[in-house]
């Protein structure tokens, strides 16, 4: 009975692991990896982009793909080839219209990530992208942590992950970018 007891233990929990599972613990949602880690006393984003506005963005399903403002740097995830990276230096013209997407969203505000349980669960899928967002403004950081985890992302969580799209299409466009080798394999 034991050694039953023991597989079936191990069927459930494989089954968990694989495709979209549903999460019935809200406090275990609410400590998920989505989370808003803004330190910012900034209530509204100035006007004009300040002189120290800078940005990085690590995503990917491990998190290997970066675009990094602060060294004018980005890196290309090649999977089972592992990372290739190369300078890359946006304009101060793409960084306004960036900043200016940042101040439409007001990207400084406290944000909610976790969507709110629909009778006690959240449908959750696997594998899953995340993103990771460090920004500098007028001295302060400001930090967002964005899982893919959800299958119905929060509208705040839709924003950044547009966002990202968008500077990562920048980014596509750059001879830089074109140059690096394409990825090899696949996630599972």
């Amino acid at each position: 009975m034991k050694k039953f007891s023991l597989i079936l233990f191990f069927i459930f929990l494989s089954i968990g692991l694989l495709g979209c599972q549903q999460s019935d613990n809200e406090d275990e949602l609410n400590n998920k990896i989505s989370k808003n880690v803004t330190n910012s006393t900034i209530q509204s984003m100035p006007k004009d982009m300040p002189s120290d506005f800078d940005f990085s963005i690590q995503f990917g399903i491990q998190k290997k793909n970066e675009i990094n403002t602060f060294e004018g740097t980005v890196t290309k995830d090649l999977i089972t080839d592992g990372t290739a990276s190369t300078e890359l230096i946006l304009t101060e013209e793409e960084m306004k219209d960036i900043y200016g997407k940042m101040k439409e969203i007001n990207i400084t505000k406290t944000k909610e990530f976790t969507p709110k349980p629909i009778n006690g669960s959240v449908c959750m899928q696997v594998p899953y992208e995340e993103d990771r967002w460090k920004i500098i403004i007028n001295g302060e950081v400001i930090t967002h942590l964005v899982s893919g985890e959800y299958c119905e992302p929060t509208n705040d969580a839709n924003q950044l992950i547009e966002l990202r799209n968008y500077v990562f299409n920048i980014i596509k466009s750059k001879d830089e970018y074109k140059l690096l080798p394409e990825p090899q394999g696949g996630y599972e």
